[in-house]
C-alpha cells in the first residue's frame, strides 16, 4: 500500500460547480464509493469538484479498479493539491518523493517490546506532528492479502458533535502537544531515536477545529501523536485524553474498508475534518 499526501487544495478547486458523479454511500455518516471514473487520465476541473465535494459531506471515498502506478499516483494527487513529501521523518518511495510505502513490516526497526492495545490503538491523523500537516492523503492498495488488512476511517465531526453541550464548549477551548513517540508499552530504538532527531516534529494544535469551507467543527484528536493536553495535570490530561479518543471510535462514527486488488481509494483526514485511522 502506498499513501501521497497533499496540502490544503488551491482556492480555484472550490469555484467550480461540480459535476454528477455516481456516489453510493456505506454507512449512515461516513464513506462512499465513486464509480464511473478512470483516474489514470486527467479529471475535468468540475470532476475534480465533485469529488472533493463528496470527499466533503463523506469524509473518505473508495474508487475500485484503479490500477495506477506511481507516476499515475502523484498525477492524481496533483490534480487535488502540491502533493508533500511522503513522509518528513521515514522518507518515500526511491524516485517518487511524493510517495510513501506502508509495508506491514515498516515499524520493525522502530520500536521494540510488547504494545499496549487499548481500543483506539493504531488510529491517527496522518502527522499532525508537523506544524502545517497534510490536507488529506490517497491510499493505494498494491498488495493485498486474501482476507484481513481492513482499514477504518472515523468522522470526527459527528465524533465532535456527539459531545455534550458541556463538553464541546470545554475542548473548544483546549489545545493539545503533537509528537512522535513508541506506540504505548514499546521503547524507540535506534533508528527511532536517529531519524526523529534529525527531522524533531512536534506541534501544538487546537483540540477542535473549523472547516475553512464547510465551517463544520470536528474533533482534531490523533490518538498515535496527541500526548497531552495544554494547561491540564498529566492525570487530568489522560483521563480526558482517554474519554476522548474511545469516543472517536464509537461503531456509529466509523467506516471499515476491505481492500481488493487493483484498487485505488481516496481517503481524506482533513486537518480540520481528520479521518483516517
Amino acid at each position: 500500500m502506498t499513501n501521497a499526501v497533499l496540502n490544503r487544495p488551491e482556492a480555484a478547486h472550490l469555484r467550480v460547480a461540480p459535476a454528477a458523479l455516481d456516489v453510493r454511500p456505506l454507512t449512515g455518516h461516513i464513506g462512499a464509493e465513486i464509480h464511473g471514473l478512470d483516474l489514470t487520465r486527467a479529471l475535468s476541473p468540475d470532476t475534480v469538484a465533485a469529488i472533493q465535494a463528496a470527499l466533503w459531506q463523506w469524509k473518505v471515498v473508495f474508487l475500485r479498479d484503479q490500477p495506477l502506478t506511481h507516476a499515475q499516483h502523484v498525477a492524481l494527487a496533483s490534480q487535488f493539491g502540491q502533493p508533500t513529501l511522503g513522509h518528513p521523518v521515514y522518507g518515500y518511495v526511491e524516485g517518487h518523493p511524493q510517495v510513501y510505502s506502508v509495508a506491514r513490516n515498516r515499524f520493525t526497526d522502530r520500536h521494540a517490546g510488547e504494545q499496549l492495545i487499548r481500543p483506539w490503538t493504531g488510529w491517527h491523523t496522518d502527522v499532525t506532528a508537523a506544524v502545517n500537516p497534510p490536507a488529506a492523503s490517497i491510499l493505494r492498495g498494491v498488495v493485498i492479502p486474501p482476507y484481513g488488512g481492513d482499514t477504518q476511517w472515523t468522522n470526527l465531526e459527528k465524533a465532535y458533535e456527539g459531545l455534550s453541550p458541556t463538553l464541546r464548549a470545554f475542548v473548544d477551548t483546549l489545545r493539545g502537544i503533537h509528537q512522535f513517540v513508541p506506540p504505548e508499552g514499546q521503547q524507540a530504538t535506534d533508528e527511532f531515536l536517529r531519524r526523529n532527531r534529525a527531522r524533531p516534529l512536534i506541534s501544538e494544535h487546537p483540540l477542535v477545529r473549523l472547516h475553512p469551507v464547510t465551517g463544520r467543527r470536528s474533533l482534531y484528536v490523533s490518538p498515535l501523536f496527541l500526548q497531552s493536553i495544554i494547561g491540564l495535570s498529566p492525570r487530568e490530561s489522560r483521563a480526558l485524553l482517554d474519554l476522548l479518543f474511545e469516543h472517536i471510535v464509537r461503531p456509529e462514527y466509523t467506516v471499515r474498508f476491505r481492500w481488493e486488488e487493483q484498487l485505488c481509494s481516496k481517503s481524506s483526514h482533513f486537518e480540520i475534518a481528520p479521518a483516517c485511522g
